[in-house]
C-alpha cells in the first residue's frame, strides 16, 4: 500500500527542483560571463576568435581562437597561396622546435618498474625528423634572404600562429608586421630553382 499524498512534501520537492534549476542557470550565466570577459580581454590584446551561432534550443557553441594566417585570409589581406606558404613555414617551424621528450631512467613507476617511455629507435627517428625539419627551416629562412625582420615575423605569425596585433602589441606595429609578412610570404612562394633575371 502506497503512502498517502502529502501536499507539503510535494511542495518541498518541487521547490528543491526549482532551486536546483535556478542554481544551475546562475552558474551557467556566471561561466558564460567569465568566458566572454576572457575573450574580450584577449581580443583587446589582438587575439581573434571565431564562434558559430547556436541554433535555437541548442547548447552554446564554443569560441575558437583563430590563427594569424586564418584571420588574415578571412579578412582578405593575404591570398590562399600566401597562406599555404605561411602554413608550410609554420609546420616546419613547429617540427623543428619540438624536441623528443627523454624521461629519466631513474623514474620509477608505482608498479615498481621503470617508466615506459619511447624506445631508443623512436627517439632516434624523432631526432632525425627534427634535424630534417631544422635543415628545411634553414632553407626557408635562406629564401627570406636571412633578413631578421622577415624571419621573426614568420616565426611569430606562421610559427606561433599569432595575429599581427598580438605579435606587435598595437595597431601601428601590427600594420608594419602585416606588410613585412606579405613580402616574406611572397618570397617563400617563389620557386628557389628559378633565378631572378639580371
Amino acid at each position: 500500500m502506497g503512502r498517502a499524498y502529502d501536499p507539503a512534501r510535494a511542495m518541498r520537492e518541487r521547490l528543491k527542483q526549482l532551486e536546483a534549476r535556478e542554481r544551475a542557470r546562475t552558474q551557467a550565466r556566471a561561466v558564460a560571463e567569465g568566458v566572454a570577459e576572457t575573450v574580450e580581454l584577449a581580443e583587446a590584446r589582438g587575439s581573434a576568435f571565431d564562434k558559430a551561432q547556436a541554433r535555437r534550443g541548442e547548447r552554446e557553441t564554443p569560441y575558437r581562437r583563430q590563427a594569424g594566417l586564418d584571420w588574415l585570409e578571412r579578412k582578405g589581406r593575404i591570398t590562399a597561396a600566401q597562406k599555404a606558404a605561411g602554413e608550410a613555414y609554420g609546420a616546419c617551424w613547429r617540427r623543428a622546435g619540438s624536441g623528443p621528450s627523454i624521461g629519466s631512467s631513474l623514474e620509477v613507476q608505482p608498479s615498481g618498474g621503470l617508466a615506459a617511455g619511447p624506445s631508443l629507435a623512436q627517439l632516434l627517428r624523432q631526432a632525425a625528423g627534427r634535424q630534417r625539419a631544422e635543415a628545411e627551416l634553414e632553407a626557408l629562412r635562406a629564401r627570406l634572404l636571412g633578413q631578421s625582420d622577415l624571419v621573426s615575423v614568420c616565426d611569430l605569425v606562421c610559427g606561433q600562429e599569432l595575429t599581427p596585433r598580438e605579435a606587435g602589441g598595437g595597431e601601428r606595429e601590427a600594420a608594419r608586421i602585416e606588410a613585412v609578412l606579405k613580402v616574406a610570404l611572397d618570397l617563400l612562394r617563389l620557386d628557389p630553382s628559378r633565378r631572378p633575371p639580371g
